[in-house]
């Protein structure tokens, strides 16, 4: 059994990896979604990342699809214990914004669609520098207080904002967050390290990253001459124009031959061991795509290793 994490300062323990469902109601239909989450729970798994707005996007879907799928999923399982449910408001298209009133109909609107009486993990999904924080943290503290959510989260948040809810919180004894959901993996790094980063060690909140894969180009599926199909391709493609895109790659495959794992499993292994990082975030369409998620459960890069990545990727 693999150990378990803790979340920044709360109670909740969880896999080192955070199954993704943005592709649930998106690239992978209900059968498949199941599929994917029934072989990351035999893996140890549990630790689900949703949000509301999943995956308003796809024509004919009007958002929710995907914490419909993971309801259903958990109903029919009988295991709602055992798993650690996150999810986010904001985004919603009926629910837009973090107002008071926005965010308790929003999570009522989540708990409905996940078939439960609480939330695990509730995140602001964008933060909305328009709404005082004092607004935004009351309304959560009343979510915990009501036991809808046990604990707050927030993601796309500045250092500034993030600073600030956090003191309204310890002034005033309310709910206060336990987690941050960062942009971050080796090609994309400015968008944590730094001040949202020293924030967050400083104040032992657990960071949570996504696109830790960065769209599939730290799978190592992309590569010069090769063509790939699938959504996010165009995004992904474009790391293997830049020469830290080229040299992270050659990292990754020379750590993951001696590892004799797949590149994405050390991808996410160097997220992993980088300071105030509980579980890095990655999504699977298919079962096929999750061993290589799964096993960073069982990986530890050595020190020169993570060195290597961490120069490649400068």
């Amino acid at each position: 059994m693999t150990s378990l994490r803790k979340l920044g300062t709360s109670d909740l323990e969880v896999f080192p990896l955070s199954l993704g469902g943005n592709v649930f109601g998106w690239t992978a239909d209900e059968a498949q979604s199941f599929a994917v989450l029934d072989a990351y729970a035999a893996a140890g798994g549990n630790f689900l990342d949703t949000a509301d707005s999943y995956s308003a996007w796809v024509e004919g879907n009007s958002g929710g699809e995907s914490e419909t799928i993971i309801g259903r999923w958990v109903k029919a399982r009988g295991n709602r214990d055992d798993v650690v449910i996150a999810t986010k408001v904001s985004q919603h298209p009926e629910f837009q914004g973090l107002t008071a009133a926005n965010i308790k109909a929003a999570a009522d609107a989540s708990l409905r669609r996940l078939g439960t009486d609480h939330i695990d993990l509730y995140y602001t999904h964008f933060d909305k520098p328009e709404v005082p924080v004092e607004e935004i943290i009351g309304a959560l503290d009343e979510l915990v207080k009501a036991g809808k959510v046990r604990h707050i989260a927030a993601s796309n948040i500045s250092a500034e904002r993030l600073e600030k809810s956090l003191a309204f919180s310890e002034r005033e004894g309310l709910a206060r967050y336990v987690a941050l959901q960062p942009h971050y993996n080796l090609v994309s790094r400015e968008t944590y390290e730094g001040e949202l980063q020293d924030l967050a060690e400083r104040t032992g909140l657990a960071a949570v990253p996504y696109y830790a894969l960065a769209s599939g180009f730290l799978t190592g599926k992309y590569r010069d001459g090769e063509v790939v199909e699938g959504a996010r391709a165009a995004g992904a493609g474009k790391h293997l124009e830049t020469e830290r895109g080229r040299k992270v790659l050659a990292a990754l495959d020379d750590i993951a031959e001696a590892h004799r794992v797949p590149v994405a499993t050390i991808a996410l292994a160097w997220l992993a061991a980088q300071p105030t990082v509980t579980a890095p975030i990655a999504s699977a369409r298919i079962v096929d795509q999750l061993p290589a998620l799964v096993r960073v459960a069982e990986v530890t890069l050595t020190e020169a290793e993570v060195e290597r990545l961490t120069e490649a990727s400068a």
